[in-house]
């Protein structure tokens, strides 16, 4: 069992009344207990919470009015890490159950119909299972740089894979892509996970069906997988986007700060976000 404190402050500046949606909230999710949480809006605003319940991907929504707005959420989650067997086998197709065939098709951001000679021929001739999905992990780590900046909010796995860089998005949508391109399920994971070279920011990893299980892989290598606390579970980025704003806002500040209560994680390395103003609140 791992426990952090987690927190997000977000400031915008909304220059004309807007609508904005934000999936920041732990997930109440099989693996991970809530053991506390708050979340808080300035100025005051009328709040509207949903969660999906395949997923437990929670959401909170409002409509925001011109001027300065603040977005704060602090949690502590306990995360509970399940051991991975060594040999897990792939699961053939006709075996993948109904709810999971879904994250075998292309979608938006995994164009796995488009990489799928290249899959075949660079990871096909490779042992099924899980050795050869830590295998193609290895080969996108050490193939494909990491570079914040050199992609966007709109670039696909397969522009990543042939431009060799990207962040961790990126580096998730190429191992979701080659491994439907190899019929195995996939799907990409948001969270916060305490990363050892800071500045902290939310993360993004993905998980295969093998061995009629979900198995995590965070091709960056820059996060121990058993630590992540989730935030969303979906097809591609599209499903897991921490801000959806319809109007004219601009962000003007990001912090996230994520505290390992461990001693491999010095709390040297973590950020104190400033006090919260008197908001609209919803406790935990």
């Amino acid at each position: 069992m791992h426990l952090s404190t987690v927190e997000t402050f977000l400031a915008y500046q909304v220059r004309q009344p807007s609508h904005l949606c934000f999936s920041l909230e732990a997930a109440h999710w099989p693996t991970q207990e809530i053991v506390g949480e708050r979340l808080s809006v300035w100025p005051p605003v009328d709040l509207r919470t949903f969660e999906d319940r395949e997923s437990g991907n929670r959401f909170f929504r409002f409509d925001a009015p011109v001027g300065p707005l603040e977005v704060r959420y602090k949690a502590d989650v306990e995360v509970h890490s399940e051991p991975v067997e060594a040999h897990l086998p792939e699961v053939p197709v006709s075996e993948v159950p109904d709810a999971f065939l879904q994250y075998l098709m292309p979608t938006r951001y995994c164009e796995s119909d488009v990489v799928c000679a290249f899959a075949r021929e660079t990871f096909g001739h490779l042992p099924p299972g899980l050795s050869r999905v830590r295998q193609m992990v290895d080969w996108i780590h050490q193939s494909i740089e990491y570079r914040v900046g050199s992609t966007g909010s709109t670039t696909t796995a397969q522009e990543a894979l042939s431009q060799r860089a990207g962040v961790c998005r990126d580096f998730a949508h190429i191992g979701i892509t080659l491994c439907r391109a190899l019929n195995i399920p996939a799907r990409l994971v948001a969270g916060y996970v305490w990363f050892d070279d800071p500045p902290q920011d939310f993360h993004a990893v993905f998980e295969a069906w093998l061995g009629r299980r979900w198995v995590m892989f965070d091709p960056t290598g820059m996060a121990p997988v058993d630590r992540l606390v989730r935030i969303g579970t979906g097809h591609d980025a599209k499903d897991v986007a921490f801000s959806t704003i319809f109007g004219d806002v601009q962000m003007t500040q990001k912090l996230v700060t994520v505290l390992e209560h461990d001693p491999r994680a010095p709390a040297a390395q973590c950020v104190t976000a400033p006090p919260w103003p008197a908001a609209s609140t919803m406790p935990a």
